[in-house]
């Protein structure tokens, strides 16, 4: 019978660095490729020394609609999510890549908290000549539009939020999403082995985040947005921060919800595997003066892929509460017919 011999401490740290070195070397090369195959599409605006790229869409004289990404994907979700082909007929839209995703800087001399970020796109929007445009934000970004709310409720005409974390409630994966976000390890993993890790999970994920949505919308989505703009180390990095943060300013903000009075509609996926939306969306409705709440059957965490149709009537509904001169169909989203859900599924996909 063959001996084996154990391996040695130093042979098991040479094998280590061997292995993050391929993975550092595989991760860069992916990384190179991904941004050269998905340039840039639209405009910087620089806020705080801080790059923010935006695309526009439709009318420049129209009204103008902001949508805001959630945590871990870039501007491009939206778009995807045909929610750009059916406002910019009517809509000045403009879809910014939120800081460390997409195109957006993130510089490392500041934590990027909703409310920070929420100051910077009330700049941004002030440089662009924006005037009291209806935010849209899904997931985490609920959190930004909602601090943009605090900070300048005259200066937006109201705010649709999708799938958002707004009452405190213990989350186990948070503390594996905010990995990377731990100083010297967490960018050595973020270099390394994270994206790897990322990409091995991403299906799950995506089943998660989509279900129970038929499953060519989930796979019409893994074909055309690009996996590794979001599996980039400086992206995994800002998500992770996000991650991080969720809890502590969901918390945070609680206290403010009272006050904010301009008009809101919260949308929310009504089997959401996410964020539970009876225990977030409902209660949150319940502390907004001045709102309205819809769950969507049949609909996830991306409830702007899944019922988009219902999404859009959503920020129809934010314009019928500040003004009654639009003829606004009002038929709540959630009454939306099934044969009305088909033609849904049917123009996602």
């Amino acid at each position: 019978m063959p001996s084996f011999k154990k391996p040695t401490p130093l042979a098991l740290a040479v094998g280590a660095l061997a292995l993050l070195g391929a993975s550092a070397f595989y991760v860069n090369r992916k990384r190179i490729q991904v941004e050269a195959e998905n340039p840039p599409k639209g405009q910087f605006v620089v806020v705080d020394g801080v790059k923010l790229h935006y695309t526009e869409h439709g009318n420049p004289d129209a009204p103008p609609l902001v949508l805001l990404h959630g945590m871990g994907v870039m501007g491009a979700d939206m778009i995807i999510s045909s929610l750009v082909e059916r406002a910019e007929g009517q809509y000045r839209v403009l879809v910014f890549d939120r800081p460390g995703y997409g195109y957006s800087e993130n510089p490392g001399d500041r934590v990027y908290t909703p409310d920070l970020q929420a100051g910077m796109f009330l700049k941004a929007l002030n440089q662009l000549g924006v005037e009291r445009p209806i935010v849209l934000a899904h997931s985490w970004a609920t959190l930004v539009a909602i601090a943009m709310g605090t900070q300048a409720q005259k200066e937006l005409k109201g705010l649709v939020l999708l799938g958002g974390f707004y009452t405190p409630s213990l989350r186990i994966d948070v503390l594996f999403n905010s990995v990377p976000a731990i100083p010297l390890f967490g960018a050595l993993m973020a270099h390394t082995l994270s994206p790897l890790v990322g990409r091995a999970f991403w299906g799950a994920m995506a089943w998660r985040l989509f279900s129970p949505a038929p499953k060519a919308l989930r796979t019409s989505f893994n074909e055309r947005y690009p996996k590794w703009m979001s599996l980039r180390p400086n992206t995994l990095r800002a998500a992770a921060a996000e991650s991080a943060m969720l809890i502590p300013m969901a918390l945070r903000q609680r206290p403010d919800h009272q006050a904010l009075t301009l008009p809101v509609v919260i949308v929310a996926g009504e089997q959401d595997r996410l964020v539970m939306s009876k225990w977030h969306s409902k209660r949150l409705q319940e502390r907004l003066p001045n709102s309205r709440l819809h769950l969507i059957p049949g609909a996830g965490h991306m409830v702007h892929h899944a019922a988009p149709d219902a999404v859009y009537q959503a920020i129809r509904e934010v314009s019928s509460l500040v003004t009654t001169s639009e003829d606004v169909d009002m038929t709540p989203p959630s009454q939306i017919s099934q044969k009305k859900d088909e033609s849904i599924w049917q123009h996602a996909l």
